[in-house]
């Protein structure tokens, strides 16, 4: 009894790792986002093309994060807990659109030249903040669930 706990411990100590580095890239996003939006109180303490490449750098680390950490792990059978996996099947869907989203950005904005007038920019950033949040909210479902808390209703996406 005493070795089969420690065999599901190494796994759940390596999900709470896991989950953990991903909370600490989607506050790291989060705070960007601000500061390449030019919301207070995060003042733009480089140009705005510096912070631009790096946010969308931490943008595809946090993305990639999610889909090869706890998406892989599910899709590769390792998760056993029936919920958990029925969660990932039914909110997997919604989460890969805000992926794709969320990698267009990056391929038009990622290391280019900013210049001119960035109400395109603004606007799509704009876009992006909702989609993130959208896709936070799916991600602590699972994230809930996968701690071994209870799943709660669906909220719904602004």
């Amino acid at each position: 009894m005493l070795t089969q706990t420690k065999k599901h411990a190494i796994p759940r100590a390596q999900t709470r790792s896991l989950i953990s580095k991903i909370l600490e890239e989607r506050k790291d996003v989060l705070v960007l986002l601000c500061k390449v939006s030019g919301l207070a109180p995060y003042p733009a303490s480089k140009p705005l093309g510096a912070l631009m490449t790096e946010f969308c750098e931490l943008l595809v680390d946090y993305i990639a994060a999610a889909h090869f950490g706890l998406y892989q792990r599910l899709s590769e059978g390792q998760e056993r807990r029936r919920a958990v996996v029925d969660l990932a099947m039914e909110i997997y869907p919604d989460i890969d659109r805000t992926t794709q989203i969320a990698l267009a950005f990056n391929d038009k904005y990622g290391g280019v030249t900013l210049s001119g007038d960035l109400t395109a920019l603004h606007r799509e950033l704009a876009h992006l903040g909702e989609v993130l949040a959208s896709r936070m909210d799916l991600e602590d479902r699972l994230i809930t669930a996968m701690l071994g808390e209870s799943i709660g209703p669906a909220r719904s996406a602004a």
